[in-house]
């Protein structure tokens, strides 16, 4: 069968996503459950110079055609550092410095700047996957190797996908995310009944807070968005990364926000906070995607110093649209400190990592070995200190 592929199918490589028709490339990503491999989102990225060779993120996008159909993509970026990807192999740069190796670029597949698991091959309903990835594994192969690339990574992969990439031999790196997830929740004071009784009364009084600071949290989702806030969102984002020191994480640009307004609003859900008699200038944001059962958090920023906010917008209200509109997982983005309280369970989720030349990857494999068994003992103890009651019940829906 594979054989027969390679004589009917090119391959090619491509430089903007925008050379690929967008109905022809959303037919092979909009199926899936995640939404940040769809044409808008990863169009938005590049043409608003977020994800550009500027910012150190190359577009070099795989793509598989039959004739003049589109069958088979990876959106895929040439890396010249490691920031923006939540998944930190500083330690493996420093290592193939010290080695002689050249370390970027490096190949990299995700969805820029958004650690949220769901990264595949995007392949048509009907062809043989696995003959196709391996000839899409084949071509990045090829391509690293003439250009001297040091590794291929793919990060935040769809669970479904990773005994393919295994198979084909890449080496997987366990990491977590922290999701919440609906056990049958009707209401907010189901979701309250899974804590024992001092969260509880924690999460009660945070969002109390909230509102006895005279403030009123509203959702606004897909059409109902008004124009103001997608810009209004890009100040919070910005102002928030400029407050807490994290300038040089402040990825996405202006035209970003502005341009979802146009192309992307329908799975764009706000959080925003007003104060009492003002429903036209929040005080502070929070920025959602939403698809299908899943609910997804990406950044918030407020101009107030209110108690508490912040787990309302961010946690709070999300989880209680959520379960109005019988979502089914909530990643609320990087980061876990706060989260685990607040009924986000440590998750697994793996890259998966291919070395080119024998040294590093003779160094890197098994010392992957020892650190997947680390993190997989550093979920368990996470999970056993979550703080709900001892026997939680699932509901009925």
């Amino acid at each position: 069968m594979a054989e027969q592929i390679r004589t009917q199918i090119t391959v090619a490589w491509i430089n903007q996503i925008q050379e690929v028709p967008q109905a022809q490339w959303d037919a092979l990503a909009s199926p899936l459950k995640t939404p940040f491999l769809e044409w808008d989102w990863l169009h938005n990225m590049e043409i608003s110079g977020s994800a550009t060779g500027k910012a150190g993120w190359l577009p070099n996008h795989l793509t598989v055609w039959r004739g003049s159909d589109l069958i088979a993509a990876a959106p895929l970026y040439l890396k010249s550092h490691s920031y923006g990807e939540f998944v930190f192999d500083n330690q493996w740069a420093d290592l193939a410095y010290r080695l002689g190796i050249q370390y970027y670029p490096k190949m990299l597949g995700m969805s820029p700047f958004t650690p949220a698991t769901g990264y595949r091959f995007l392949i048509s309903p009907g062809e043989d996957e696995e003959a196709l990835t391996g000839l899409m594994v084949r071509a990045i192969d090829d391509f690293c190797d003439r250009h001297h690339i040091s590794c291929c990574n793919f990060l935040y992969v769809d669970p479904q996908w990773q005994p393919v990439l295994a198979r084909h031999g890449f080496t997987p790196w366990l990491h977590h995310s922290y999701i919440w997830n609906n056990k049958g929740f009707q209401t907010f004071d189901d979701y309250l009944g899974v804590f024992n009784a001092n969260q509880r009364r924690n999460i009660k009084r945070e969002r109390q807070a909230v509102t006895s600071a005279g403030l009123e949290l509203k959702i606004h989702h897909g059409e109902d968005i008004p124009h103001t806030l997608f810009p209004r969102m890009y100040q919070f984002y910005s102002d928030h990364c400029d407050k807490f020191g994290w300038w040089g994480s402040k990825y996405l640009t202006k035209r970003f926000f502005e341009q979802l307004y146009h192309n992307y609003k329908h799975r764009v859900l706000f959080v925003a906070a007003y104060n009492e008699g003002d429903d036209r200038h929040p005080v502070a944001m929070s920025f959602c995607i939403t698809k299908g059962d899943q609910l997804y958090g990406r950044y918030w920023g407020t101009n107030t110093d209110i108690d508490c906010l912040h787990f309302d917008a961010c946690y709070y209200s999300p989880i209680e649209w959520a379960i109005q509109h019988n979502i089914q997982t909530f990643d609320p983005g990087a980061g876990g400190r706060h989260k685990k309280r607040r009924g986000f369970p440590a998750t697994p989720n793996h890259s998966m990592h291919r070395f080119y030349g024998d040294r590093l990857g003779k160094i890197l494999r098994p010392y992957l070995q020892e650190v997947n068994e680390m993190e997989l003992q550093q979920i368990e103890a996470i999970n056993n200190d979550l703080p709900f009651k001892q026997t939680i019940p699932e509901l009925k829906v």
